[in-house]
């Protein structure tokens, strides 16, 4: 009995000395506004913990004394607040934060470029970047300012891991990713074509989201490698005025404006207008093109609750398709004639394209907790041109040129309809999306009608050119495009549910992503194919500054080729088992990504080798699987310098095919190591160099794939560096840039061996650009 008194005792003292202590409290911004996700930390500790939904925050199991918790949120200063406890809990008074001076939205001024801490609206997600499971890359619009960037195949991409941008026929961008290509999102619908959309131009584009591996929560019927989302400038209630203007090399010269802000005195109506023209040479002879744009934007406030946005688009372009073509003997090798050779001939054909979008966006706040959005996007993409190849090409350069009809139009409309939403059971904080997404798109091209430039007797030699003294097939144009006897058309239509619960525990420190989607796609004259595909992931703060994650996702495509007669294919699935690493370091001025995955591409169609002669049937056995990691810096090392830099290590390859021989082979259309890096200085205020800016950026791809039909395996390029630098003054209103490309004047291309002949796109040498731009 006095054993069991004494033991009593004891736990009773123990119990005592071991008390469970705990501190509450609230973080709210200065307009007493509840901020989610900042981050609570105990100073000189590791202990820690992040605010949910409403602003509220706990740490627990803490002992008795005095504590100093650091507060931070990325867009606002820091706080710390000096507490004791003294019962086991201590509720904090409500704790504001301030904005940094430079925070706007969700996107903050970290030394020299924005850093957007959440996600576009347009990709759903309301879980900041930093703890979300899933690699995902945006670039702001000042740095491509900074770059002088005015179209997306000018290199944006060089300011993420292992993107690329492969042969293209100069009106539309083809990157690639993860050794795939990535199709192009506008305000988050998939506005991909196989010869499209237009490629973006900078004057209506706010960022550029890269989120890499398949997305479910946007849409499963894609490639595995990703997709690039390009969110377009929002009316704003803030008052912009700014007027650009732009002259380089090549007969080069640009205008644009941007004008923003309140039509209303309540601000209940805000709108915003963007337009843009430019004329662009070329390195190259005959090659000119040029655009307009003009991209109004209007959005009102109907209640409190609820606004609705409208956007509207156009864009004209005049260009030639294919000129940026070289060709030349297999025994003469790539670059055997001068960068500057042009295969086209003057007058050559030119072809006028027309893009026309509507987005209608209307959203509604229940509450503090639960919203939808409804939005609507049409899209018509018309052209009226010609395309530039070759017929024949001789060893001692004499080639036989062709010009071909391109006719196209693309008619595209979406709908999509989704919710966001939270709430609770007992410990465990939900995350809801759940949504439907409607597209339709149908594409028709005319390629049936080709003539000849040259001939046997007069043919066009590569070695010793002349220019002038050809004449161009006349095409016939008199039957509207959709009726013509040979038309090339596809079409899709796709229906789909999502529903993802991210569920948030252990003071939202973990995060556990559960989805699904639901897919109907109908391929024109097709079947119909459907198929369920799950996401999971997870996401887990280490410590304060350090969040693990890891992903599957799963994605699908239409098959492809003919299958025989009672046999039917299934769609090709993609999937993804992806892990990484993010960091922020020395208050968020260093952010870094680091990720490794693991993709497999199956149900490729390939040759039936079983066909007989004339047979043109496929068969489904074919894998592919790409593997690699990626790396993404971004460091204000300090107030006057910012460093960006990735890089990325890629194998794609053949991992089943009904050809042992080709198991093993390389995929066509990427590099094995792509690094890249931009490093800016600021000079400091203080100095008699104040306003100015230096910049020097690079981009190294080793180990290149050629990209052509049939060029699985071949890596006969070699190794592309290219250095730039960019010069900058900026005074109040005022902004001048100066940017030179190669600075190092390389010889830089990329292209294939078609086995008959070579051919390649060359960049031009060392050139230019200065830019000046006045704000109001």
């Amino acid at each position: 009995m006095k054993n069991l008194l004494l033991l009593i005792v004891c736990a009773l003292g123990l119990s005592s000395t071991y008390a469970q202590y705990s501190v509450r409290g609230r973080i709210t911004d200065q307009h007493s506004t509840p901020l989610e996700h900042v981050d609570i930390l105990i100073k000189n500790t590791r202990r820690g913990t992040i605010s949910d939904a409403r602003g509220n925050f706990s740490i627990n199991n803490l002992s008795n004394g005095t504590y100093t918790l650091v507060i931070s949120m990325v867009g606002y200063n820091s706080k710390e607040v000096l507490f004791s406890i003294d019962k086991k809990s201590h509720q904090l008074p409500t704790v504001a934060i301030q904005p940094s001076k430079n925070e706007l939205d969700e996107v903050v001024i970290d030394g020299n470029y924005k850093k957007t801490q959440k996600p576009s609206s347009s990709l759903r997600l309301r879980t900041p970047i930093q703890k979300l499971p899933q690699n995902i890359q945006v670039i702001p619009n000042d740095l491509l300012e900074n770059q002088m960037v005015t179209n997306i195949l000018e290199g944006a991409f060089r300011n993420v891991s292992g993107v690329s941008n492969i042969e293209h026929w100069g009106h539309f961008a083809r990157l690639n990713m993860r050794g795939f290509r990535l199709p192009a999102f506008r305000n988050g619908v998939n506005i991909q074509d196989s010869w499209g959309p237009l490629s973006e131009d900078v004057f209506m584009v706010d960022r550029i989201e890269f989120v890499k591996g398949p997305s479910g929560f946007m849409m499963s019927a894609g490639e595995p490698g990703g997709f690039y989302n390009v969110v377009t400038k929002k009316p704003t209630t803030e008052k912009i005025a700014r007027v650009s203007l732009m002259g380089g090399s090549f007969d080069t010269y640009r205008g644009a404006v941007d004008l923003g802000g309140s039509l209303t005195k309540d601000q209940r109506l805000t709108a915003r207008f963007n337009a843009m023209y430019q004329h662009t040479g070329s390195h190259r002879a005959y090659e000119t093109s040029s655009r307009v744009g003009i991209a109004p934007s209007l959005a009102y406030k109907i209640s409190d609750k609820t606004s609705f946005l409208t956007e509207f688009s156009y864009q004209k372009v005049n260009t030639l398709i294919g000129a940026a073509y070289t060709f030349a003997p297999v025994s003469s090798g790539y670059a055997s004639v001068d960068r500057n050779f042009s295969m086209v001939d003057s007058n050559f054909p030119t072809t006028d394209i027309k893009e026309v979008s509507l987005l209608n966006r209307i959203t509604h706040q229940f509450n503090d907790r639960w919203s939808v959005e409804a939005q609507y996007v049409a899209m018509n993409y018309n052209q009226v041109g010609a395309s530039a190849w070759i017929v024949a090409l001789q060893n001692n350069g004499d080639a036989i040129r062709s010009v071909g009809i391109w006719d196209a139009l693309s008619e595209s409309q979406f709908f999509q309809l989704y919710t966001n939403g939270q709430f609770n059971t007992g410990a465990f904080e939900h995350h809801i999306m759940a949504g439907f997404d409607f597209t339709e798109k149908e594409y028709f091209a005319d390629f049936s009608q080709r003539g000849s430039m040259d001939s046997p007797s007069q043919p066009f030699n590569i070695f010793n050119p002349t220019y002038g003294d050809r004449v161009f097939p006349v095409f016939d144009r008199s039957t509207p495009l959709k009726d013509r006897a040979n038309v090339y058309t596809y079409g899709t239509r796709i229906r789909s549910l999502y529903a993802q619960d991210e569920i948030h525990f252990l003071s939202n420190r973990v995060r556990v992503t559960l989805a699904g989607r639901y897919s109907e796609l109908v391929p024109k004259d097709a079947a119909t194919i459907s198929k369920v595909t799950p996401r999971l992931g997870i996401s887990a703060d280490i410590t304060p500054q350090i969040t693990a994650y890891g992903l599957y996702d799963q994605s699908f495509l239409a098959p492809t080729g003919t299958p025989r007669p009672g046999v039917t294919f299934d769609p090709v699935e993609g999937s993804i088992y992806e892990v990484g690493i993010k960091t922020r370091f020395l208050d968020n001025r260093i952010s870094s990504t680091l990720t490794g995955y693991f993709i497999t591409k199956n149900n490729l169609s390939v040759a039936d080798p079983t066909n007989a002669t004339g047979e043109r049937f496929s068969v489904q056995l074919g894998e592919v699987e790409s593997k690699g990691i990626e790396f993404d810096m971004n460091a204000q090392i300090t107030e006057e310098l910012n460093l960006l830099l990735n890089y990325a290590n890629t194998n794609a390859k053949v991992s089943k095919s009904p050809y042992p021989n080709t198991v093993g082979n390389r995929i066509a259309g990427h590099a094995k190591h792509i690094t890249n890096g931009w490093l800016n200085y600021q000079f400091n205020p203080a100095s008699t160099l104040k306003g100015f800016g230096i910049s020097l950026g690079y981009q190294y791809q080793i180990d290149r794939s050629t990209w052509a039909w049939a060029a699985d395996n071949q890596t006969d390029l070699p190794d592309y560096f290219r250095l730039d630098g960019a010069l900058s003054w900026q005074h109040k209103q005022w902004r001048v840039g100066v940017n030179v490309n190669n600075i190092l004047n390389k010889y830089l291309y990329s292209g294939a061996n078609y086995s008959r002949y070579l051919y390649w796109q060359s960049e031009p040498g060392i050139n230019g650009r200065v830019a000046v731009s006045y704000s109001f």
